[in-house]
């Protein structure tokens, strides 16, 4: 680093992001990306005057495709927010929300604990239990910002709306941030609390399910008030941030939802039975409602089968900390890719 960085940031340990090599064709399971490509909807949004359009400023409100996600998602167009990424909505809720402190779990999505870090804010890291599922009544009574992602990432685990209710009933004068970047792959999402619970916001992301990792988009549900808070924000710090592109790619997926829907149903079947061909191979692994398996096998150590999948042209995620170190997470991609995962390890293992 250099000697002009400003103290309080000499010991962050940025977010390290998934592999994106470069120097060779992979077999990308490693970053939760879709293996299905946009839709022609999208491909025809994004066209040559779409393009020329690129020389004038976004509409900073993205009017046309907040209104499309406020009637696909059954609320007011108040009551959404969309941002250059889901990421960049959970930096603006630690920032907004987390004076008081924030509450999140152990082994969750990482960007959490570094934006704690970053912003100065206290965390307070809630272990998950034994089988990785998450204990809500550890959450009651916190009134802090607290921050779950749902299903979780890495575990792919998820909470009942029942017990995120009851989390929000405990926790009037904290805000309470569902993070739904998996939740297109058998999650129940919680839009519909927002109504409900003026303290919640619900934030999703079109990186999985609708194929757009690359365009960086997300949005995010809450009461009018959140929502505004967000904004005031935004545009303290970059006003035009998703580009004219992006929102017209993202509204235009909102046209062809079954194709979407399909592609999920396709991914979570694939899912299943690449689960079971694991389990043939003496593997275990949490119940995912997710587009990833989080996975070990006893006496095979995780970094070891990282390494040499990676030698053989497939990308899996292995995760550092002592309590998932012999775990990696596996994304499903299509059929024929997960049967080429399949061979690989049973090469690795000598199955």
């Amino acid at each position: 680093m250099s000697r002009f960085l400003n103290a309080k940031y000499q010991s962050l340990e940025a977010y390290v992001p998934g592999e994106q090599p470069q120097d060779q064709k992979y077999i990308k399971l490693n970053t939760n990306e879709s293996p299905y490509p946009p839709g022609d909807a999208v491909v025809t949004a994004v066209n040559r005057a779409a393009v020329e359009r690129l020389r004038l400023y976004g509409d900073p409100d993205a009017k046309v495709l907040s209104e499309k996600l406020a009637a696909r998602y059954n609320v007011a167009v108040e009551n959404v927010y969309t941002s250059n990424g889901s990421d960049d909505i959970l930096n603006f809720a630690f920032m907004a929300f987390g004076e008081k402190g924030a509450a999140f779990s152990d082994i969750t999505y990482g960007f959490y604990k570094v934006f704690s870090d970053l912003y100065g804010i206290k965390a307070h890291i809630i272990p998950l239990k034994d089988d990785f599922s998450l204990d809500y009544h550890d959450y009651l009574n916190l009134n802090k910002l607290i921050v779950i992602a749902n299903p979780n990432a890495p575990t792919g685990l998820e909470l009942s709306l029942g017990e995120i209710e009851e989390i929000l009933k405990a926790n009037p004068d904290g805000v309470v941030v569902i993070d739904e970047a998996y939740v297109d792959f058998g999650g129940q999402s919680a839009v519909s609390l927002i109504k409900k619970y003026p303290n919640l916001l619900v934030v999703q992301t079109y990186s999985k399910s609708r194929s757009l990792a690359g365009a960086r988009l997300g949005y995010c549900f809450g009461d009018k008030e959140l929502i505004d808070d967000l904004k005031r924000i935004k545009y303290s710090t970059n006003p035009y941030n998703v580009n004219s592109l992006t929102q017209a790619a993202g509204a235009a997926a909102l046209d062809e939802e079954e194709y979407y829907q399909a592609n999920c149903a396709k991914i979570c079947e694939t899912r299943e039975k690449t689960a079971q061909a694991l389990k043939e191979m003496g593997f275990t692994m949490t119940e995912s409602k997710t587009n990833f398996l989080f996975i070990k096998k006893d006496g095979l150590d995780g970094t070891y089968l990282y390494q040499e999948l990676k030698k053989r042209g497939v990308l899996v995620r292995h995760l550092s900390g002592a309590r998932i170190k012999e775990y990696n997470r596996v994304t499903i991609g299509t059929a024929e890719e997960m049967a080429v995962f399949l061979a690989k390890v049973r090469e690795i293992i000598g199955g």
